[in-house]
């Protein structure tokens, strides 16, 4: 599932965690009048059918889509916009698949493969614990029950579910059956150091200035592997800066 909408230079939009296309609305609404503005679905996400089990639920699944998908747009490399997965994910084509990525404009991906301090990553690993809950909860837990515990643990705030528009609410509800899959293991591309140093094209990097210490610890480490790159820091933000700053 996607939206295409606008002209000029096409710009992909790939969402986070526990959301779809639908998060991007203000962003595609705004750039629509100066670029061709695609916001993708992923496979397993939203709101349609699975094709499988979920057996094949793995980034490699999803970067394999996303290329085929861009060449199947026959546009040239594009611009590619990501948020928290969705922008490891895009950082994971960059890599595997550099001839269709022109530049990228990434919020938060936290890359624990990337952090090459042993104690940096002992702390960014001991911060990630945090989600075990949300793991116990995934396993028998209402849609609703899921959704409020990943978005209180990323955004380090207990009732920041609350605070979500009623289309927030609901898109993050229909895809709270991803939560399970994404938290087994070997789901990632574990992305080194060395691997982020071969992309080539433009990058920027945004984190909130209110994100969690896994976030802090592991987008910081992202950007230095990125010689050339920009940090930028949203002000009043958590992890969930596309939709609070």
């Amino acid at each position: 599932t996607f939206i295409d909408q606008g002209t000029g230079p096409p710009v992909l939009f790939l969402h986070g965690a526990v959301a779809d296309h639908r998060m991007w609305e203000l962003q595609r609404e705004a750039l629509a009048t100066k670029y061709r503005v695609i916001a993708l679905t992923m496979r397993y996400f939203g709101t349609a059918p699975w094709p499988d089990s979920g057996a094949n639920f793995r980034q490699e699944t999803h970067v394999a889509d996303i290329a085929a998908f861009i060449r199947k747009l026959d546009a040239g490399p594009v611009f590619v916009v990501g948020h928290s997965y969705g922008s490891r994910t895009a950082l994971a084509l960059a890599v595997r698949h550099p001839e269709l990525v022109r530049a990228l404009f990434l919020n938060e991906p936290g890359l624990l493969s990337a952090v090459t301090n042993s104690s940096a990553r002992d702390s960014a690993a001991k911060d990630r614990l945090g989600m075990d809950s949300v793991a116990a909860i995934a396993r028998t837990g209402t849609a609703q029950q899921v959704s409020r515990a990943w978005s209180a643990y990323v955004t380090g705030m207990p009732d920041s579910f609350d605070s979500l528009s009623a289309a927030g609410k609901q898109m993050m509800m229909e895809n709270a059956r991803t939560v399970p899959l994404q938290l087994k293991a070997q789901t990632q591309i574990p992305l080194t150091c060395a691997d982020l140093g071969q992309i080539r094209v433009p990058v920027a990097i945004t984190m909130g200035e209110r994100t969690r210490p896994f976030s802090r610890i592991t987008v910081s480490a992202v950007s230095r592997c990125l010689p050339g790159s920009q940090l930028i820091v949203i002000e009043r933000a958590t992890h969930r800066a596309p939709t609070e700053n």
